[in-house]
């Protein structure tokens, strides 16, 4: 548990490996089911239908807020490991310096791989008891720390992110010290595929 600001970051772990009946999973099936996304469904749709699954898997793990005043739910954030090709050229030399550290490089393509933490999804509870209770930079703060504690326990250097290509949401994320630096096609059976905006930080 990380206590941050009015509201607490929860791993949903917690709830699927606890032996109290008053958690387990159908405990937070019923909290998730209070999640509200319509600016995104995708949003809605990965933390209702996918999240407890890609925990159980081992494919990313779900952080979920709740205030510490009434326990509400009020957005989530999802973190997982991907391999990542990041190309040289937009970066300082000061952040080549630091991408060598820790990546293969290759010398040809001028790009370096490496492992980086994904923050996958990242979504505000719009629901009447939750909504305006935090704002996105609260939740994104959050997802950073928690992406530093992970760092802290395993180490590496990068977070990154994956953004529909608007400049109010991109800014969004530059404002936090994120750089573009890739695109990517999204490849979801469940909807059209588009661009997706790659954009990265040192931890």
């Amino acid at each position: 548990m990380q206590p941050a600001n009015n509201f607490i970051v929860l791993n949903i772990r917690e709830y699927l490996e606890n032996e109290d009946k008053r958690l387990g999973e159908d405990t937070l099936v019923q909290l998730l089911s209070e999640f509200s996304c319509p600016l995104n469904p995708d949003v809605e749709r990965f933390l209702k239908q996918q999240a407890i699954e890609f925990a159980k898997k081992h494919q990313a793990v779900t952080y979920i807020v709740l205030s510490l005043e009434d326990a509400e739910l009020l957005g989530y954030f999802s973190i997982t490991i991907k391999p990542l090709v990041v190309k040289a050229e937009p970066f300082s030399n000061t952040v080549k310096r630091k991408l060598a550290r820790f990546s293969e490089i290759d010398k040809n393509e001028q790009t370096y791989n490496l492992a980086a933490y994904l923050i996958a999804q990242l979504g505000k509870n719009f629901s009447n008891r939750a909504k305006g209770r935090i704002t996105g930079q609260e939740l994104l703060e959050a997802a950073i720390r928690q992406t530093q504690i992970l760092q802290y326990q395993a180490g590496g250097m990068v977070a990154f992110v994956e953004a529909d290509n608007k400049e109010k949401l991109l800014s969004f994320y530059e404002n936090y010290g994120f750089k573009r630096f890739d695109t990517r096609q999204t490849t979801s059976h469940e909807e059209e595929p588009h661009e997706l905006i790659q954009l990265l930080r040192l931890l």
